[in-house]
């Protein structure tokens, strides 16, 4: 079979053919009379040989030592063809989310893109000053998408650029909390309370819904942040998670903050009341607990709080009786 038929046949140009030849990976077994070349089956069999191996991304070198070495071990070859494609298709995957990010951002003209871009490479900056300037510009002058914003939270370990990537993430639209969806399933817990944390600070209808899916969850730390930014938004299911916060002392402050937020309606304060008596049972070696319950039942109107601190203010410990009672002197003023 003559070059012009095996090009044809097997897709290789007669210039690539010519190639191989010059390279001694495949030649023509025979020649015609004319002295044009002459392909046999065995030839046109390691063509499409060649063609398979280049295929998997071998060098040209590699595929004569794979055809021709009887001692070649394709296991190692495979192994550094395997790494390779897995940084090239990273590499790609990298520049298609800037890509993405980039359109997503709708830029009018060129400017637009290289700021983008210049934001971007910002935000992955090692320095957390620089990061943190760029998650301010994003929100003030050249906001990004909210993928981008998204990714920059989930990842930020530093609290002040953590709190403007929130700020900027805030004021990046109205669907800026989707993405958010998908760090709270993430299986680090960090991320996940960075997620939750980024939510608190959204006032979106779907926001909420992501919180209190936070809020019935496994992770006690995400609970921790997700109950106060509902109890502000008026979530009674918040009341257990909060309650539990004021005896751990943790953010207790502002879990009684958010109990009295809940407490708008006489029926609300008694329950709210009645949930903070019912942690006091646990906490008769717990001085410091029964003091900081004190301290939230201050702020809940009604008979239940009231009775509640006048049996604290007998309490055998005496930083939580005087405590107790000077909240009801507070009370009876007021």
């Amino acid at each position: 079979m003559l070059i012009g038929e095996v090009a044809r046949r097997s897709g290789v140009s007669a210039r690539m053919l010519r190639h191989y030849e010059s390279l001694g990976l495949v030649r023509p077994t025979e020649r015609t009379g004319g002295g044009y070349r002459e392909y046999s089956a065995d030839d046109i069999r390691r063509i499409f040989h060649i063609e398979s191996l280049r295929s998997l991304g071998l060098s040209l070198r590699d595929v004569g030592r794979a055809l021709d070495d009887p001692g070649f071990e394709p296991a190692e070859l495979v192994a550094e063809l395997v790494r390779g494609t897995r940084e090239r298709i990273a590499a790609e995957t990298e520049l298609l989310t800037r890509l993405r990010r980039i359109d997503a951002a709708g830029p009018a003209a060129w400017e637009d893109v290289l700021r983008t871009v210049a934001l971007l490479q910002e935000l992955g900056s090692a320095s957390a000053a620089r990061r943190q300037r760029a998650a301010l510009a994003t929100a003030e002058t050249a906001p990004l998408p909210a993928e981008a914003l998204v990714e920059a939270a989930l990842g930020e370990t530093d609290p002040h650029v953590a709190g403007a990537l929130r700020w900027a993430l805030a004021r990046s639209g109205d669907d800026g909390w989707a993405p958010l969806a998908e760090g709270l399933g993430s299986p680090e817990a960090a991320v996940r309370e960075r997620a939750v944390r980024a939510l608190a600070e959204m006032p979106q209808d779907e926001a909420t819904a992501l919180l209190r899916r936070a809020l019935a969850g496994p992770d006690a730390a995400v609970r921790r942040v997700a109950a106060p930014a509902l109890g502000a938004r008026g979530a009674a299911e918040a009341v257990p998670v909060l309650a539990d916060m004021v005896v751990a002392g943790t953010n207790d402050v502002e879990a009684a903050d958010a109990l009295h937020a809940l407490a708008a309606s006489p029926a609300a304060a008694d329950r709210i009341a009645a949930a903070l008596v019912e942690r006091l049972a646990g906490c008769a070696g717990d001085a410091p607990a029964r003091r900081r319950l004190a301290q939230a039942l201050a702020d809940i109107p009604g008979p239940v709080a009231a009775d509640a601190l006048a049996e604290l203010a007998r309490d055998e410990d005496r930083g939580v009786a005087l405590t107790a009672a000077y909240v009801l002197r507070r009370r009876d003023h007021a």
